[in-house]
């Protein structure tokens, strides 16, 4: 079994262009809060062989770059993470890089709902509500449509 946590990233000023929002004092500390939920989560040897991916957004590398720092592991880039992307792409990459690999994955609202319902109920229709800095964490064999179990969900207000 293999492990992916899908995190929406912390709440991001209004502003234009949408790919350069920045988080506000409160995303980072939603971001904090949830890094540190994360770090007493993860077993030694996730940490170890945790990939951290971001959508090339700004906020979500922030949201990485938090997140990174709080578990001391490096974070990359996904170009096809951003907002309105499609699952399908991302699904197709998780297969090949989360096989052994555990996988956090940081990017946005509608594509983090969309991606945690396609794997965990398969219906193209299914989406999970996630608000900012929410994470939810899934189990899978394979990462296919419906084939991913949710093991977990935590949102920054679980912590308040």
């Amino acid at each position: 079994m293999s492990m992916l946590w899908i995190m929406r990233h912390g709440q991001a000023a209004p502003g234009h262009p949408d790919a350069a929002r920045e988080l506000t004092a409160e995303g980072r500390a939603e971001a904090a809060r949830m890094a540190d939920w994360l770090a007493g989560s993860l077993s030694e040897p996730q940490r170890r062989s945790l990939r951290l991916v971001a959508s090339p957004y700004r906020r979500a590398r922030q949201t990485a770059a938090i997140v990174a720092e709080r578990l001391g592991v490096a974070g990359e880039t996904l170009e096809f993470i951003t907002p309105d992307d499609p699952v399908e792409p991302v699904i197709d990459w998780l297969q090949q890089a989360a096989d052994e690999t555990p996988v956090l994955l940081v990017s946005h609202m509608p594509l983090v709902g969309a991606l945690t319902g396609r794997l965990v109920e398969g219906d193209r229709r299914s989406s999970l509500p996630m608000p900012t800095a929410a994470i939810a964490a899934l189990e899978a064999e394979v990462w296919a449509a419906g084939c991913a179990e949710l093991r977990a969900f935590r949102h920054p207000a679980d912590f308040d």
